[in-house]
């Protein structure tokens, strides 16, 4: 199934275990910057994912290399644009991350260098990060006359609060992986050679879970976050009540029952 996904020039997309998709950018002789085609391609991506999520349990997305993650979108690309080809790029972008945002399945940021920009705006929409002690993270677009377009004005300050996103986001300087650690936008500090397996090791902790209940979880957490309290617990018992009938809940209880790991299909 990972053969859908080899036609990319500027991902590279591997299955190291069932159920797990690793999708890296793959620009690293430029910091893995988003151009134009690799806009494309995260959405010709996320689309495929979204389209169809079955076969797919959990997603890592980082970079390739030991430099950058992602150091937010090509400039050199972007010299000399004209303001409707600038705008026709953005909107494709737009698309890009909203490919991330409405994915069904858990999605983990792997950050193993800079994340910038657009990159740091990429952590931002993952459901949570893990980051090597190298990385760094900022929020720069202010420093050359716009401001974040890819969902950084409203998921930093969701994550961080107010106050630290405003100063983070209206000087434009970097931080580092301690501190995102310290303000809860990563969840774990590793190794720059052990980050891969710790976040790959949480991805198949997950990938063995049952997948509806995995995918209706995230369901509510995203739209609970939108509603009153009152409001949100009523669809969480929506979502719940969607597992019942399920045959992974008959499998989770029988299993726990005769002391064994359960075997999920997803269905």
């Amino acid at each position: 199934m990972v053969e859908a996904f080899q036609d990319y020039e500027t991902l590279s997309v591997e299955s190291p275990s069932p159920g797990v998709l690793v999708m890296r950018f793959d620009r690293p002789e430029v910091r893995n910057a988003i151009s134009t085609r690799m806009g494309h391609e995260v959405v010709d991506f996320f689309t495929r994912v979204n389209a169809d999520p079955e076969p797919w349990r959990c997603i890592v997305m980082t970079g390739r290399g030991d430099r950058a993650f992602c150091a937010g979108v090509d400039l050199k690309e972007r010299r000399g644009m004209n303001d409707a080809d600038w705008n026709k790029q953005h909107a494709l972008f737009e698309r890009m991350m909203l490919g991330v945002l409405d994915c069904p399945l858990p999605v983990i940021a792997a950050v193993n260098g800079a994340a910038y920009a657009g990159g740091c705006e990429f952590v931002l929409l993952c459901d949570f990060a893990y980051a090597s002690q190298d990385a760094r993270f900022a929020l720069t677009e202010v420093t050359i006359g716009i401001m974040p377009g890819g969902g950084g004005t409203q998921t930093l300050p969701r994550r961080i609060g107010y106050g630290r996103a405003a100063e983070i986001i209206m000087t434009g300087k970097p931080f580092s992986a301690e501190e995102a650690y310290a303000w809860g936008m990563v969840n774990r500090i590793c190794g720059p050679e052990t980050l891969m397996d710790e976040v790959l090791q949480t991805a198949i902790t997950i990938s063995r879970n049952a997948p509806k209940s995995i995918r209706q979880a995230k369901r509510s957490m995203v739209m609970g976050a939108r509603m009153d309290l009152r409001s949100a617990l009523f669809y969480e018992i929506d979502a719940y009540n969607q597992l019942v009938g399920t045959e992974d809940r008959r499998e989770g209880i029988l299993a726990f029952n005769e002391k064994r790991q359960p075997n999920f299909t997803g269905r």
